[in-house]
């Protein structure tokens, strides 16, 4: 069950090449269940032996270098094959659907040892993922751009090159170095999801969650102590900085002033990211612990 939507009449991959593609997975609902898009990053991987007649390394052995497919893998027959169980979001599916983009093939030499193999492949995967680090980071002003325009935001620059937009100013004085704020926050990407969605990788606010992040049932919502230290990003203590108790600030922070040029967790390498922060309350000269495992910090790579 496979369509091709373009042949680019190149050399079909075989076993033990290694691959560089994009893909777009669906369930019988014709819901995205996973899109490598929407992370910003291609995977790579080398095609194995074939487990049975059909599966993902059989499968895109019909197809070469630029081509892109859609096809239907059987998900009983996976989790069979690969001894691993059916995962829980997909009980009520029987097949998932991936739409394929092939974007690079290191053929495999005939005879090649595999050692000698996996230096070069290994070589190739760095080469690759250094070069697209790099346009990341030549995108990074027209992304930034694009999203102010995208959402009608009328951005001000700050001298580190924080862009931000003041919603509500709020009252009375506003936190300092060595302050805790307590935040309502939502951070995304700055292009959406395959699905249309919002590319939101962490928010206190439990609606936002529900309509734009995957179920979490250990997640725990509400405001959230953000300490302003040098732990935190620098483009979120910046921002808070600039509004009160009560305030809200929309905050587009360029890579270097959010997770730099390795990223962190869902964030991609060299992408800039949005805040939309909301300040509840400030406790003068107390510093709360960074929040673990949220977003906006701890940040541990410069």
């Amino acid at each position: 069950l496979y369509t091709v939507h373009h042949d680019a009449g190149k050399t079909k991959i075989k076993e033990g090449d290694f691959v560089k593609i994009d893909y777009i997975q669906k369930n019988d609902r014709d819901s995205i269940v996973d899109a490598t898009y929407d992370h910003d990053i291609s995977r790579f991987f080398p095609v194995g032996k074939k487990n049975y007649r059909g599966d993902m390394s059989d499968v895109l052995t019909l197809f070469g270098e630029g081509d892109s497919a859609t096809f239907k893998l059987n998900i009983d027959t996976m989790a069979f094959y690969s001894k691993q169980p059916r995962p829980e979001e997909l009980k009520n599916e029987k097949y998932l659907t991936f739409t394929v983009k092939i974007h690079k093939v290191l053929p495999k030499k005939p005879s090649e040892v595999d050692s000698v193999f996996q230096k070069r492949a290994q070589a190739f995967y760095e080469a690759d993922m250094k070069a697209t680090i790099e346009l990341k980071r030549k995108m990074q002003s027209a992304r930034m751009k694009k999203y102010a325009e995208d959402n009608n935001l009328k951005v001000t620059t700050s001298p580190s090159g924080l862009q931000y937009v003041i919603i509500e100013p709020g009252t009375g004085p506003k936190p300092m170095m060595g302050d805790t704020a307590l935040v309502d926050y939502t951070g995304q990407l700055t292009y959406k999801k395959v699905s249309g969605k919002l590319n939101v990788f962490d928010t206190s606010v439990e609606k936002i969650a529900k309509e734009n992040m995957p179920a979490n049932a250990t997640k725990k919502f509400g405001p959230v102590p953000i300490p302003l230290s040098e732990g935190i990003a620098k483009g979120f203590v910046e921002a808070l900085q600039l509004i009160a108790r009560g305030g809200k600030i929309t905050a587009i922070l360029p890579y270097n002033l959010g997770y730099g040029e390795e990223g962190g967790g869902p964030i991609p390498p060299n992408n800039p990211i949005v805040f939309d922060i909301e300040i509840k309350d400030i406790k003068r000269g107390m510093l709360a612990p960074p929040p673990a495992g949220a977003f906006p910090g701890p940040v541990t790579k410069k």
